[in-house]
């Protein structure tokens, strides 16, 4: 072969090493390392129904064609912290949990207070106070922590009296059943808040 012809030969094979080579850097995660899942969450989700362990009542067959209501919520921790006058300032708007802004969700009417909920998806905060608690219901949802919070958005505020109660660990929210209809029980640190509702 022609010296000329050989060189040729070589710089096309050498050029065609280059393209793919610059092809497989280019290629958007190709060869990428996967992305590593989440860590589990330090405050876990959570949520309650009423009826409560709707689910299992829907798939034995015991449950209502809807729930009346549910909360997701995250779950904080005392972990050994003041939690109220500590880190949940009195006074200052609270997401009632932790990350995400507590979400409660009416599958009918409510009223709590003989205010009137309508039927929907909203969020829940609270401004806490040594003696009682500030409940708020507003229309923004999918939010994270208080920080957008828009008093205009409010559909209910009303105050509950705190009770002070036994330690409790981990944040808990759940609905205990009510002659006037259901009994929404917050319970963190040494707080407890009954929230009545109607329906």
């Amino acid at each position: 072969m022609h010296i000329k012809s050989l060189y040729i030969c070589i710089f096309g094979r050498i050029m065609k090493s280059i393209v793919f080579i610059l092809l497989l850097i280019s290629a958007p995660g190709v060869y990428a390392q996967p992305e590593k899942p989440p860590s589990l969450d330090q405050s876990p989700l959570d949520i309650s129904y009423y009826p409560a362990n709707y689910g299992i009542l829907k798939i034995s067959g015991k449950a209502p064609a809807m729930p009346v209501m549910r909360v997701i919520y995250s779950r904080p921790h005392v972990n050994g912290r003041i939690i109220f006058g500590g880190l949940v300032e009195y006074g200052e708007i609270w997401r009632l949990g932790a990350n995400e802004a507590t979400e409660i969700e009416f599958f009918r009417d409510a009223k709590i207070h003989n205010k009137i909920v309508k039927k929907g998806r909203y969020t829940m905060y609270a401004i806490p106070y040594p003696g009682k608690w500030t409940l708020i219901i507003n229309r923004e949802t999918d939010t994270w922590g208080a920080f957008k919070y828009n008093r205009t958005k409010d559909v209910l505020r009303t105050n509950i009296p705190v009770i002070q109660n036994d330690a409790t660990e981990d944040m808990t929210i759940y609905f205990t059943k009510a002659n006037y209809g259901a009994t929404m029980k917050i319970l963190w640190e040494n707080a407890e808040v009954n929230v009545p509702i109607n329906f």
